[in-house]
């Protein structure tokens, strides 16, 4: 992302983002929003959309609220709203049309008399007090997981909100059956001093909010941009060809990979043209099973009992032995395909890399070549010095001392 289009050539920084490209899991690409509608200009900016969206806690909670101020208000401003019996600072997330179209996406009237309004830009005192309250939570949720493992109840707290003026605390938490906390609310409200809202949540909205990172290598998809979870079945591997391991298909959550659904629909449009009811074909020499199916080469692959070779055979070819078993016809026999990739084959470029090409042989042979160096100088001074002894005797051996007379 560090080109001179973003301005990052300059020292600033990209739209969009607040590390120069360097976001981290936490950090500010936590559910962030492009506003690609901002340099579009409107006819009449009076109906321009007067709610914004603000996140809290970095992103883990976003709400909309009324701007009934006359301010004007851009992405990233930090700004204290309305919150529960006193106020709260968020950052703005999203503004102008891209909004209503948000709105529109949640079911929520642009009209509504329940969205709560901002109050004002949050002040250097607003965020003092935010600071000092966002630091009470990794101790609140220590000392809220203690009392919970007292109440032996099955919880488990993953994160601890508390409201920037101190007055609300939302404890999160995630469990397989139903928690009786009447007895735990009470609790906290004496232990904390605060407002307790208790909220649960799944083990995917968990692994959004810890965050961490993928076995692809990239920020948790729930973590950066997904909001909204569909079910995820072993159907959508076994249509993509891969093996039912519940390690490599469950994500940091325990649950399947939402992933797997990101390119089930190709798939499934690929598989179209392969015939159906062809999972056993009947030859001579037994049924032949149906073992896998390759969509970017069409290629079925087959196996007859107690034989473990593999048989491809091309779509057209398990259509023709298809229509022979209607017939009441079997094959003597399966004759395996040539498996041939339609991927093109790479041109050789015309340069030579020349790395890796150092053999231990040539390193060898030059550490030879410098010993014989070395030995050959060292060999030559002693024969000066035998021919010129005069020399060694008037030479002063020490250099650091002083020559007498």
């Amino acid at each position: 992302m560090s080109c001179s289009n973003c301005g990052t050539a300059t020292g600033g920084k990209p739209a969009g983002c607040k590390s120069n490209g360097g976001c981290s899991t936490g950090g500010c690409n936590r559910m962030n929003v492009y506003d690609w509608l901002a340099n579009l200009p409107f006819s009449d900016p009076e109906s321009s959309c007067r709610i914004v969206e603000v996140s809290f806690n970095q992103g883990s909670r976003k709400d909309f609220f009324r701007n009934s101020t006359v301010q004007i208000f851009e992405k990233g401003d930090l700004v204290t709203v309305e919150g529960v019996s006193g106020f709260d600072v968020g950052e703005i997330s999203m503004t102008g049309e891209l909004v209503r179209l948000q709105l529109k996406k949640k079911g929520v009237k642009e009209d509504d008399a329940e969205l709560k309004k901002i109050l004002r830009r949050a002040g250097d005192r607003d965020l003092e007090v935010l600071k000092q309250n966002k630091g009470r939570e990794a101790a609140a949720l220590m000392r809220a997981r203690a009392i919970a493992r007292q109440l032996k109840l099955e919880m488990k707290l993953s994160e601890v909100e508390i409201q920037a003026d101190g007055r609300k605390a939302t404890f999160f938490y995630t469990a397989d059956g139903r928690v009786d906390f009447r007895e735990l609310i009470k609790i906290y409200a004496s232990e904390f001093k605060v407002k307790v809202e208790m909220k649960q949540i799944g083990t995917r909205q968990e692994a959004a909010k810890v965050g961490g990172i993928g076995s692809c290598g990239r920020e948790l998809c729930c973590s950066t941009w997904l909001s909204d979870f569909k079910s995820v079945t072993t159907v959508a591997a076994r249509y993509q060809n891969l093996s039912i391991n519940q390690t490599k298909l469950s994500g940091q959550c325990g649950r399947l990979k939402c992933c797997l659904n990101y390119e089930l629909d190709t798939y499934l449009d690929a598989l179209q043209g392969f015939p159906d009811n062809a999972d056993m074909l009947e030859t001579m020499k037994g049924p032949a099973i149906l073992t896998k199916k390759d969509i970017f080469r069409n290629m079925m692959w087959y196996v007859l009992p107690n034989n473990t070779k593999q048989y491809p055979l091309s779509i057209e070819t398990v259509k023709k032995i298809r229509g022979m078993n209607a017939r009441g016809q079997k094959p003597d026999q399966l004759e395996a395909e040539e498996v041939v990739s339609n991927k093109p084959k790479e041109v050789e470029p015309e340069f030579v890399d020349v790395v890796g090409q150092i053999s231990l042989s040539n390193l060898e042979r030059s550490d030879r070549k410098r010993k014989h160096k070395n030995r050959d100088q060292r060999d030559h001074r002693d024969q000066h010095n035998q021919k010129n002894p005069s020399q060694n005797q008037n030479r002063n051996p020490n250099p650091n001392q002083k020559k007498k007379g």
